[in-house]
């Protein structure tokens, strides 16, 4: 195999592959990038058996042909070349020679053939949202998934799509955060569960716009996302995703709304005072004077802080950790935020009106005849 490209595009495509290079095995060819040469393209591949990444770069085939390199080795060669064409050169002793202006490296490689490719998922069903949109989601909802492999379903996000909506939940057994989208067209109705893994990767190679579009495909194991000149397949979790349904139909009493920066400026203040190992609640009062008093008592020392609210319903003292409201309205983009709760032992709902958005947090209970 012979090729020739400029060293940018290269970096560009190790980055992309990378993501799926596997860490731990005891298969050496999984830690490797395969580099195929063939019909005029040149294809750069890596596969852990769960995540497949391929993409295609720019460059010059002198010679077709294909071979298998260490990843992180070939990664850190070609990072620190100078920025300028690389020609690449393969021997059939397994043997890599990289040439870029005055440097010769020469490095071992493994044979192409031993490669496991990305799997062939049938296009029956698919759906297509805008590159921008599937990365907003992912931001929106990634933070709810657990990372604890014993309950597996719940470190992967369920994709639902139901009426030509997409509906996209996650949880972790104390919050769960949705996303619903309108799509175009008629699609499918599909169910299935991605892997957390697969979407945090997919997040940081997605780089369009609201006009660059990717194709999702559905198989009953996989699912396959393509854009630009990169394919992602992936494994699907087995298994039924939990009912969620009964929680979006809560009723409430109080609802409140506020200026999400200045929540979120006195959360943050408050967070301060607990450490991680305390496990102490932020404490919200919602008194009928139009004003919500956030505190909190630990070791550390002491907070108490108001913030001015609209509000309608009943007053309200209920406890919460505060990361977990912190982590939803980080990624809520409106001004204002508007909080739905019950009573003191019943979970909010952060949402909309357009209901585009559901973050439901779990209170923690506190002695509420205390405060």
């Amino acid at each position: 195999m012979r090729i020739k490209c400029k060293k940018s595009d290269l970096s560009e495509g190790i980055s992309i592959v990378s993501k799926a290079v596997s860490n731990k095995t005891t298969m050496p060819i999984l830690q490797c990038i395969l580099i195929e040469a063939t019909g005029g393209r040149i294809k750069l591949i890596a596969n852990d058996l769960e995540l497949g990444i391929e993409t295609y770069i720019e460059g010059t085939v002198i010679e077709e042909g294909k071979i298998a390199l260490e990843a992180k080795f070939f990664s850190d060669i070609v990072r620190k070349l100078p920025e300028s064409d690389i020609n690449i050169e393969t021997n059939s002793d397994y043997k890599t020679t990289v040439y870029c202006e005055k440097t010769k490296a020469v490095v071992p490689c493994r044979s192409g053939e031993d490669f496991s490719y990305l799997p062939d998922i049938e296009k029956e069903k698919s759906i297509v949202i805008s590159q921008m949109t599937l990365r907003d989601i992912i931001r929106q909802t990634i933070f709810s998934i657990s990372d604890n492999e014993n309950t597996r379903l719940m470190t992967g996000e369920l994709f639902e799509v139901k009426n030509n909506k997409l509906s996209v939940v996650s949880l972790d057994g104390h919050r769960i955060s949705i996303r619903n989208v309108e799509l175009k067209g008629d699609n499918p109705d599909i169910k299935v569960v991605v892997p957390g893994k697969t979407l945090q990767e997919i997040s940081k190679i997605l780089s369009g716009g609201i006009d660059d579009e990717v194709s999702i495909f559905f198989s009953d194991n996989n699912i396959l996302f393509e854009f630009d000149d990169t394919r992602i397949v992936s494994r699907l979790l087995e298994g039924e995703y939990f009912k969620i349904s009964q929680m979006l139909s809560i009723d409430h009493k109080i609802v409140v709304r506020s200026d999400k920066r200045e929540l979120m400026s006195v959360i943050d203040r408050a967070s301060i005072f607990i450490q991680e190992t305390d496990k102490k609640p932020i404490v919200v009062s919602v008194k009928n004077d139009n004003n919500m008093y956030i505190r909190v008592d630990t070791n550390l020392g002491s907070l108490n802080e108001e913030l001015e609210i609209e509000k309608e319903g009943e007053e309200i003292i209920i406890g919460f950790n505060p990361k977990f409201l912190m982590d939803a309205l980080r990624v809520i983009d409106d001004d204002k935020v508007s909080i739905y709760m019950y009573d003191s032992k019943s979970p909010c709902i952060i949402k909309n009106p357009e209901e585009t958005y559901f973050y439901i947090i779990l209170p923690i209970n506190i002695n509420t005849s205390v405060y």
